[in-house]
């Protein structure tokens, strides 16, 4: 067993803004909301894992199998539009943070202008995309999600979280008050959107002569890859739970830099260019995949080509890349737009998951391999779980 495109997915949701919602998870509540991060997990795996299902056995992405089975008319360009606009414009929105969270790792290391990281970081991004070699992109994004395992990991080990109390965040359900935006923040930090159809469309581009034995070996990437994901996640709020909560000298985990200096304890003089590497490791994976998975929404939904060597797809591919570019040249705090993109994410989740759960039942595209019902029945209980959050959320903004 090795890893293989799970590991995309890790690489995607593994980024600036999960390192920033979750420090602010452990700082301002401790490991209380340990059990929303271990649901976001599980629910990842069911949700991915029925994403890349869809691509092997149709050959289609995502947004290719939803234009091709919802009827003309209003209700395809209302899809087509929320598709568009909540994951292609998305992905560019994110990738300004990506790209602005990298540049801070390579600042904080060899100092220069942030603009000028974020501007060498994305021409190597566009680089490495336009390239079209998936082999390239998984080694090189494998490559990084290690060396953020190490970094943050390590980092965690050294805080020594007390362990009766990591247990008991994991398990023991709790909403602290004033907790509900992090909270739905971390799901939608860790149940990216437009990983659905990255996972999707890079599966559907796989030849395989024995589909059930690759769908097994999919299943344990996707398990493994994106339950990495999840412990470099929980490293990063049991790292600022040890350093920050119930701390009143420390303060609150602004940007990495505050992170770093509290490490400074634990890990001396090579705090700040410690947890540098890994913020820059994480900005740069989630800055090569977030355009990706947003070329292949967008050209999946327009019925463009979604070859990524074709010049539709690099087209779109540019464009997030380059309102990357622009918004982390505004030199804007990304914390509070971070957090709250990704409050929204988990607003906006539950109507994707709900597309893709209908799309798993749907005979005349899967035939026999639709869902059964050990599937449908984990994928309603996380549809119904999302909707409940979103819908509080949405009501007591209201």
């Amino acid at each position: 067993m090795r890893f293989g495109p799970g590991l995309l997915i890790t690489a995607a949701f593994i980024g600036p803004g999960t390192i920033t919602t979750a420090s602010l998870a452990g700082a301002n509540f401790g490991f209380s909301l340990l059990w929303v991060l271990l649901f976001a997990v599980v629910a990842t795996i069911i949700l991915q894992g029925m994403a890349a299902k869809l691509g092997l056995a149709t050959g289609q992405g995502l947004a290719e199998s939803l234009r091709s089975q919802l009827p003309e008319g209003i209700p395809r360009y209302l899809s087509t539009f929320l598709v568009v606009s909540a994951i292609g414009i998305g992905s560019a929105a994110y990738e300004a943070g990506n790209l602005t969270g990298a540049a801070l790792g390579l600042n904080a290391i060899f100092s220069g202008s942030v603009q000028g990281w974020a501007l060498l970081l994305a021409t190597i991004a566009a680089l490495l995309l336009y390239s079209g070699k998936h082999n390239m992109l998984e080694k090189v994004l494998m490559g990084l999600v290690i060396l953020m395992s190490i970094v943050f990991i390590t980092t965690m080990f050294l805080s020594r979280p007390d362990p009766a109390a990591l247990l008991s965040g994991l398990f023991t359900p709790q909403i602290p008050d004033g907790a509900l935006t992090t909270l739905l923040a971390l799901i939608g930090t860790t149940i990216v959107p437009y990983n659905l159809f990255l996972h999707a469309s890079v599966m559907a581009k796989r030849n395989t002569a024995d589909w059930q034995k690759d769908l097994t070996s999919m299943n344990m990437d996707n398990s493994l890859s994106i339950g990495l994901g999840g412990l470099i996640t929980l490293a990063i709020v049991a790292t600022a739970s040890a350093t920050f909560y119930g701390n009143a000298l420390a303060g609150s985990p602004n940007n990495a830099a505050s992170m770093a200096n509290q490490l400074e304890p634990l890990l001396g003089s090579a705090a700040q260019a410690f947890f540098a590497t890994g913020l820059f490791a994480a900005g740069l994976t989630s800055a090569i995949t977030a355009p990706l998975a947003g070329a292949y929404a967008v050209c999946g939904m327009l019925g463009w080509s979604t070859d990524m060597r074709s010049r539709p797809f690099r087209l779109v591919l540019l464009s997030i890349l380059l309102c990357g570019v622009i918004g982390a040249g505004l030199s804007m705090s990304p914390l509070a737009i971070i957090l709250f993109a990704q409050a929204t994410n988990g607003v906006l989740l539950p109507v994707i998951a709900l597309y893709l759960l209908w799309l798993m039942n749907r005979k005349a595209l899967l035939a026999e391999h639709i869902n059964g019902n050990l599937a449908n029945l984990a994928g309603t209980i996380v549809v119904l779980f999302l909707c409940a959050l979103s819908g509080y959320k949405l009501w007591s903004l209201l």
